[in-house]
């Protein structure tokens, strides 16, 4: 078992100053908050990206959220935990991955149903890899005027499905 001055020496090691906590569920992992605080206290600039499935209460508030919330198309949307919403701040950012046309229209009532635009920095839309056209999600972002951004889910588009570092 590595411990967590371990993993914060291997950090280190990469050079980087800004670290992402992601690959499944972070935090279904019972060392994820206190990797989360040793993080921010070495001096790094951290982001946790969950799915919203899990309770945010806990995370240190120094830690950027990028809250997935599902959507119908992933066959996830009964997992959203929506009092989640309540605990973001304008440091903070939402993503919709989306499948099809349904999902682009289920995103954007969430936005306005929730006034994510005036609660967190950023809404993502991305397209699902493999599902939904990239241009085609950019063309209806641009035709509803809708101010989210435009994200592509470079981690499947460089490495695919494979488990990173």
């Amino acid at each position: 078992m590595t411990s967590l001055e371990e993993v914060l020496e291997q950090v280190a090691g990469f050079g980087a100053r800004y670290v992402t906590v992601t690959g499944g569920e972070p935090l279904a992992q019972p060392a994820c908050l206190p990797l989360l605080v040793g993080l921010c206290d070495a001096g790094y600039q951290v982001s946790l990206e969950t799915s919203g499935a899990l309770d945010i209460a806990g995370v240190d508030p120094r830690v950027s959220i990028v809250l997935d919330l599902k959507t119908p198309g992933s066959a996830e949307v009964s997992r959203n935990l929506y009092t989640n919403l309540a605990l973001l701040a304008n440091k903070d950012q939402v993503k919709f991955v989306i499948c099809d046309r349904q999902d682009f229209n289920w995103a954007s009532f969430k936005v306005r149903e929730y006034e994510l635009l005036d609660r967190v920095g950023d809404v993502l839309f991305s397209p699902s890899v493999g599902q939904q056209d990239a241009t085609e999600l950019a063309e209806w972002i641009l035709a509803e005027q809708l101010p989210v951004r435009f994200q592509m889910q470079l981690h499947k588009i460089l490495w695919g499905d494979k488990p990173g570092v």
